[in-house]
């Protein structure tokens, strides 16, 4: 039985929530969401690749009204910062979704629900949050329509499609643990057999055997474009580094692109996603919106990616961390945590709103072709 945890004090930084998060989750859980791909190499880049950038402050400007405040796909948003689609809240929290969808709204932030989420998207839809919705390219067309279809008819404000998981990467914690999850915790948006990765697996992760009888590996451009064709929402590509296929991702029509790797979940030993930014913006220039992820663990963080070129963020463990310590009030606490920080850095850089935080110098300076 979920009892709640300890209250979270305001002092606490992100790094301490996740600390209360590993010793309160079961081992095999906080494996599964803490953990990466092969020797989690990348994971260690994301960070290092963050940690190494500096900013130059601007000196002499009026920050005394800072406005952390945004704009992503139209609707206003407290902050430059969404949660990340991940799957299986309810692994950390009877509540699951529904907590912290209650805690998005209430901190005034976009919430990206999982193809595989354990609440089902008009389920999380009740508690009047903006929503967006992430797609995975499954292998039944015919779910994949549908799952359209009720994104739209949710009220979402974007569809996320996830495009560097033609299988899940080789996570070893999971491989070990021979991670599945439990009888209580479904797919929710799915139906059938589909629903379930709780079946045990014999050569390691259920939940990568899962993902992989689900989503096809088949998924190119040509797919992109019919998509575009096929709904009027704007589309999102998550999983892009190369400024070449952010390039083609605008050429196809898609409204934002999520420089990301997987937070490291993939393909270990892949470029830092700090390290692709200042590149695929420089490739797309304004003509889409360029969102980041993989590693923002404070308001620090996310005042480097949108000096780098970001218009946002997207924070995903950081998130499952607080929803396992405190449920909503955790979730909620993470996420005022992120903004306060992120105000706290935006006015000492002399930035007095997110647009001329954009404009700031970074050292090493950004790339760029």
């Amino acid at each position: 039985m979920w009892a709640e945890g300890a209250p979270l004090l305001p002092e606490w930084s992100v790094p301490q929530v996740a600390e209360l998060a590993r010793r309160r989750l079961p081992p095999h859980v906080w494996d599964f969401v803490a953990g990466g791909a092969g020797q989690e190499l990348t994971i260690a880049a994301n960070r290092a690749a963050l940690d190494a950038v500096r900013i130059v402050p601007r000196a002499l400007r009026d920050v005394s009204a800072c406005d952390i405040s945004s704009t992503l796909f139209g609707r206003a948003t407290s902050a430059p910062i969404a949660i990340a689609p991940i799957a299986y809240h309810r692994l950390v929290h009877p509540d699951g979704e529904l907590a912290t969808a209650r805690a998005a709204r209430d901190c005034g932030v976009p919430l990206c629900v999982s193809t595989l989420s354990s609440r089902s998207i008009e389920a999380i839809a009740e508690h009047g949050a903006t929503l967006w919705f992430q797609l995975y390219w499954l292998r039944d067309e015919r779910t994949r329509d549908e799952l359209v279809n009720r994104a739209e008819a949710a009220g979402c404000d974007a569809l996320v499609v996830t495009v560097d998981v033609p299988w899940m990467g080789r996570r070893l914690r999971d491989m070990r643990n021979r991670f599945a999850v439990g009888p209580e915790v479904v797919a929710a948006n799915l139906s059938g057999a589909d629903r379930s990765g709780a079946a045990t697996s014999s050569s390691g992760s259920a939940v990568a055997a899962h993902t992989a009888d689900l989503v096809s590996a088949a998924l190119t451009w040509r797919d992109i474009e019919t998509l575009r064709a096929r709904t009027s929402l704007p589309i999102v590509l998550k999983g892009i580094l190369s400024a070449d296929d952010a390039r083609r991702a605008a050429d196809c029509g898609a409204d934002g692109i999520v420089v990301s790797n997987h937070g490291g979940r993939q393909l270990d030993g892949a470029a830092a996603s700090a390290e692709c930014l200042a590149e695929v913006r420089a490739s797309v220039g304004r003509r889409c919106t360029v969102l980041f992820d993989s590693g923002v663990r404070s308001g620090v963080d996310v005042l480097k990616a949108l000096a780098l070129g970001a218009d946002a963020v997207l924070v995903g463990r950081p998130v499952l961390w607080g929803l396992g310590v405190a449920g909503e009030a955790g979730v909620r606490h993470t996420l005022e945590l992120l903004k306060r920080e992120f105000r706290d850095a935006l006015g000492l850089a002399g930035c007095a709103g997110v647009a001329q935080a954009r404009e700031l110098r970074t050292m090493p300076p950004a790339g760029g072709p």
